[in-house]
């Protein structure tokens, strides 16, 4: 096992815990979230996913931002509770995002040696708005999460980051529970 590949062991096991934690909206998830990212940023770069390696520089970011809402993003400073985003919201959201893929994807085909231009922006922005759809406890993140993620794992295989791969797959069924918990806690009002 490789130098690269032990770091990214642990970048996997940091991301689960992190995904564990955001399912049982437990605030500490920020703080392996911020962890893995840093395992991550490396990772990505050496793998040439130039990409996903900016949206380790957001992860971090929002990281941070995701503590602070998730303490007091609520009304009047409260805990911030579960909620969802109208359609037109939704619209705006994807559309803004492939606008976004096809402006890098065709920089990164130009002006670099980018593995996977497109795939890497299309998985880079989505996680934006779904990352930060997660810091403000918005439900319909685990959709969008689902669509990326499947994304993703032919990504990682592509650039043999198997382990990636393989966590992005058990992530595919924890994203269902994490949908499940979080409608049936907006549901219940203790989002």
């Amino acid at each position: 096992m490789t130098v690269l590949q032990l770091w990214e062991v642990l970048a996997v096991i940091l991301a689960v815990i992190y995904l564990v934690l955001a399912i049982r909206q437990n605030i500490w998830c920020w703080a392996a979230a911020a962890i893995s990212t840093l395992l991550y940023l490396y990772i990505m770069f050496e793998a040439r996913l130039y990409m996903e390696s900016v949206l380790q520089v957001f992860y971090l970011a929002m990281a941070g931002y995701g503590w602070h809402q998730w303490r007091q993003g609520g009304a009047d400073g409260s805990s911030l509770a579960v909620s969802t985003w109208p359609v037109r919201r939704h619209v705006l959201a994807v559309s803004a995002v492939l606008i976004l893929v096809f402006v890098s994807g065709e920089l990164l085909t130009r002006y670099s040696n980018a593995a996977l231009p497109f795939l890497d922006s299309l998985t880079t922005w989505g996680a934006v708005v779904a990352t930060f759809m997660v810091t403000r406890k918005i439900l319909e993140n685990w959709i969008y999460w689902f669509v990326i993620d499947a994304v993703s794992i032919v990504l990682y295989l592509n650039r043999e980051l198997y382990f990636t791969a393989v966590l992005f797959t058990a992530y595919l069924v924890m994203i269902v529970i994490g949908y499940r918990s979080w409608r049936a806690s907006m549901v219940a009002g203790n989002g």
